[in-house]
């Protein structure tokens, strides 16, 4: 009897130490990452925040193109980061991270000593200097049995950060009475030792385990021949998905970007707070919800699961606008939702969709790859969207066109995600099929 619960209470005195180690991990990764990344938009999101009334270049307002200056840049990144980060090796990540935020700050100060409207470009270097951090911070956390969890911890980062690096922003304007030019370069210039010092704590984050690798499946640098290989064998649902991101990403993008013109038009002028405020309940039911599928252990029940989480957050959004526009909810709780709604969906194209769908399909690779592709698309359709609203819609209003924009990627997004899902549920049975009748002629 001694010797039974002497046994027992060395198993859960083992396995208190076990979920110990596993927090204490979980804690470390999730604050080193949401600090990394939650810095770097420091460099990328101020500028948003200014207006840059009364001026234009090429007969089309300042402040669109350099937006469309740093996209492209930020576009052109993810295109490079296919095959870069793909193909990135542990031992040169942080010089990656460092490398890139010096270079990102160096541009902001060049944009702000060149005479307008010939500093544009520097926007453009901004941006493609930014575009692979996310995929440098997401391969320190990817392939671990913990992975959803600091996923969504990294993924809440930029939820909150945009908002509250542009708080800080117009802080700077405001109390400091610094120009709009030199705002973005004094408000990096605050985040660079908060980066340098969230990076090195990344970089000190263990390897993957032997549990890790055999719950999501080792990842390695993919060649060439890796990439065209994921590529061909999930032509068809890597298309739809990437069509249905590249229309997502250009709604969120948009109410990121544009956020002032649209809080200023639903009636909070001059509020400086509600940018952060705001976006504080999303994170939170993000990071919970999807945490929560984080202890779903069957890789293959989590990803069908991740395409419930598309439609739900689809059909949010467009009910979301129909209950504002006749009355129902108000303006300040539209956007909540909106928010709410795009991220539940985009959250999981950043890395737990993919990773999940590496782990269940036993993929050789890593989620990079993935992510990358479908980002590039993603910040192209941000570009087409801005010059759209330019050129074809000039006359339509910042809500009016964020509005219809709703309904779009609601009947989308549905749409796609249930194709999706038909199409990897039988994959997956296949794959089921081929692998029992293996076993069969074995035996």
């Amino acid at each position: 009897m001694n010797i039974a619960f002497n046994y027992l209470l060395i198993v859960n005195l083992f396995i208190l130490k076990l979920i110990k180690k596993d927090f204490q991990f979980l804690l470390y990764g999730s604050f080193a990452s949401f600090g990394t990344y939650f810095c770097m938009y420091a460099f990328r999101k101020p500028f948003t925040v200014a207006t840059f009334e009364n001026l234009s270049f090429w007969d089309i307002d300042y402040k669109i193109i350099l937006i469309i200056a740093q996209v492209l840049g930020y576009m052109l990144s993810k295109f490079l980061g296919i095959k870069l980060i793909s193909e990135l090796k542990p031992s040169k990540r942080i010089y990656y991270l460092f490398g890139m935020i010096f270079f990102a700050e160096s541009s902001l100060i060049l944009f702000a000593i060149t005479p307008i409207p010939y500093n544009f470009i520097f926007m453009f270097f901004n941006g493609l200097s930014l575009g692979m951090v996310w995929g440098v911070v997401f391969s320190y956390l990817e392939g671990r049995k913990l992975t959803e969890f600091l996923g969504v911890a990294l993924c809440s980062s930029f939820i909150v950060s945009s908002g509250a690096v542009k708080t800080v922003g117009l802080l700077v304007m405001n109390s400091l009475q610094v120009s709009q030019f030199w705002m973005p370069a004094v408000t990096g210039a605050l985040f660079i030792i908060p980066f340098v010092v969230f990076s090195l704590l990344l970089n000190k984050m263990p390897k993957p385990t032997k549990e890790d690798k055999r719950l999501r499946v080792e990842r390695n640098p993919m060649t060439s021949k890796d990439r065209k290989k994921v590529f061909k064998t999930f032509f068809f649902p890597i298309v739809i998905l990437v069509f249905f991101y590249l229309f997502l990403t250009a709604l969120r993008d948009f109410r990121d970007n544009f956020s002032r013109e649209i809080w200023d038009a639903i009636g909070f002028e001059g509020n400086t707070s509600v940018y952060t405020v705001s976006e504080i309940p999303i994170a939170i039911l993000v990071l919970i919800i999807i945490g929560g599928l984080g202890f779903v252990k069957n890789n293959f029940k989590a990803f069908i699961s991740y395409h419930y989480l598309l439609i739900f957050g689809t059909i949010f959004i467009g009910a979301s606008t129909l209950l504002f526009q006749i009355g129902i909810i108000s303006s300040m709780f539209w956007m909540i939702c909106i928010g709410f709604g795009l991220y539940i969906s985009y959250v999981p194209f950043n890395c737990i969709f993919f990773d999940r769908m590496i782990a269940t399909f036993c993929i050789k690779g890593n989620a990079g790859y993935l992510i990358y592709i479908a980002d590039a698309f993603g910040y192209l359709g941000s570009i087409v969207v801005l010059l759209y609203k330019n050129f074809g819609q000039n006359s339509i209003s910042w809500l009016h066109f964020f509005i219809n924009g709703t309904y779009f990627i609601a009947i989308l997004g549905t749409v796609i995600s249930f194709i999706s899902l038909t199409h990897f549920r039988r994959k997956y049975k296949k794959k089921e099929s081929r692998h029992v009748q293996t076993n069969l002629n074995i035996a």
